[in-house]
């Protein structure tokens, strides 16, 4: 079976990997592709917004924004090699808004692992933009999935 994501080095940025859904039909592509990049005890996850992802006053929308940070965890927790793909579901998402981010400048996610359980990842971030304050932060749990259980042995 083939990997519903993938994670291979970034052609355009070098020292980044790419993360992207191989279904362009699914939510994630609206916000795709998205750059990953591991530093010490950060995730740095980017984004580039475009003019869809813009509100009335020409900054990125909220929406846009809580969906990125959606899916920057994942990103991130793949990075830190502790999830591989499609195997967690988001159990909460808190987030701050504190400023307005620019349409046509990378928009990047840094990301910290707070602590891995057996089956919980949680985390933290903040979205900044080159030359800007902070523009949100945020942080996040999810749960990692279980493998269904074996049916045959339920049958009696």
């Amino acid at each position: 079976m083939t990997a519903p994501f993938t994670y291979e080095d970034d052609p355009d940025l070098a020292g980044w990997k790419r993360w992207q859904f191989r279904d362009a039909t699914r939510y994630n592509a609206f916000l795709e592709p998205l750059q990953v990049r591991v530093e010490g005890e950060i995730a740095r996850v980017r984004m580039s917004p475009r003019h869809e992802h813009s509100n009335m006053r020409g900054d990125v929308h909220g929406g846009a924004l809580l969906g990125f940070m959606d899916v920057a965890l994942f990103a991130a927790a793949r990075g830190f090699g502790v999830l591989s793909a499609g195997g967690a579901v988001t159990l909460d998402l808190s987030a701050q808004f504190i400023g307005g981010g620019a349409i046509g400048i990378p928009l990047e996610a840094r990301i910290e692992l707070l602590r891995e359980t057996r089956n919980m990842l949680f985390l933290r971030g903040l979205i900044v933009q080159d030359d800007r304050p902070t523009i949100a932060s945020f942080t996040g749990t999810l749960r990692k999935s279980t493998p269904p259980p074996d049916r045959a042995s339920e049958r009696v």
